[in-house]
């Protein structure tokens, strides 16, 4: 029975892959960051454990937990857990930007840390990331999270070259739009960070929540897909001889990784600035 480590199981990607793997026969370690999640996730039948990517104490003692009940060994961690902060580069405070870099950077890296000296004493392994179609192009009102999953994936590439050679696979999944509560999230994170009152894009702003809440009533964005399509990436990476290194899922996030490539930068610019 393959073992795999998951953060951000409370709901969306995180729930349907540890789900999904769970079927496939492997044994999941399922992780939230509040105790109420986590009693839900053992209601189900996970074995479950308390981990915020904010909190050092909390890394630290999940990942102990995981290998006592392993024996000392990790086959594979996905690192899944992370949330979205909307708003211009401008209205994003120091304290905003090092709060969305703490869970979906700092928190990721460090728990990574924790992890791959176990990969490395038994020889294999596989850390899968879980970025976005924002980790390769930018989008306005997008400055924060895409600055941090710019970070993450520039970080899993250096690690996928030193770790040449030793068993151990790096893999980034790039979602576009999925079906998950991370809008809803995002627009949480927006109204606690963002003086929309005193922003010279009230109107952009106002656009955008507006769009939110059409999303929401319509059940996702144009080109959505259920969180089902990211875990058949998952599957891949963690079971193909030869994983990718890029996984790409849904429409747009395929047609822009084309587009990042043919196009001259400013009229990348003119289209994503559209978008």
């Amino acid at each position: 029975m393959k073992t795999i480590l998951i953060t951000g199981c409370s709901s969306g990607i995180g729930q349907c892959v540890a789900h999904g793997l769970r079927e496939r026969g492997y044994r999941v370690f399922a992780t939230a960051r509040k105790l109420e999640d986590v009693a839900i996730l053992q209601q189900n039948g996970f074995e479950a454990h308390l981990l915020d990517l904010d909190d050092s104490a909390s890394i630290r003692r999940a990942v102990e937990w995981t290998v006592q009940l392993t024996g000392g060994t990790l086959d594979a961690l996905f690192n899944n857990g992370a949330y979205g902060q909307p708003g211009a580069v401008e209205d994003i405070s120091r304290e905003a930007l090092r709060a969305q870099f703490e869970t979906n950077l700092f928190g990721t890296h460090e728990l990574t840390r924790l992890v791959l000296p176990i990969m490395r004493r038994q020889g294999y392994g596989r850390v899968i990331q879980n970025s976005s179609v924002l980790g390769f192009v930018a989008l306005p009102y997008r400055g924060a999270y895409v600055a941090s999953k710019f970070a993450l994936e520039g970080l899993t590439e250096t690690l996928r070259l030193e770790w040449r050679g030793t068993g151990i696979y790096f893999s980034l999944i790039e979602p576009g739009p999925i079906n998950t509560l991370f809008r809803k999230n995002a627009t949480l994170a927006f109204q606690k960070h963002v003086e929309i009152s005193t922003s010279v894009h009230q109107e952009a702003y106002r656009a955008m929540e507006a769009q939110f809440q059409q999303q929401a009533h319509q059940g996702g964005a144009r080109f959505s897909l259920p969180p089902e399509a990211v875990l058949k990436k998952v599957i891949h990476a963690l079971e193909s001889r030869r994983p990718k290194v890029r996984y790409g899922v849904t429409f747009p996030t395929h047609v822009f990784a084309i587009l990042r490539r043919l196009l001259p930068h400013r009229a990348l610019d003119h289209l994503l600035a559209m978008v």
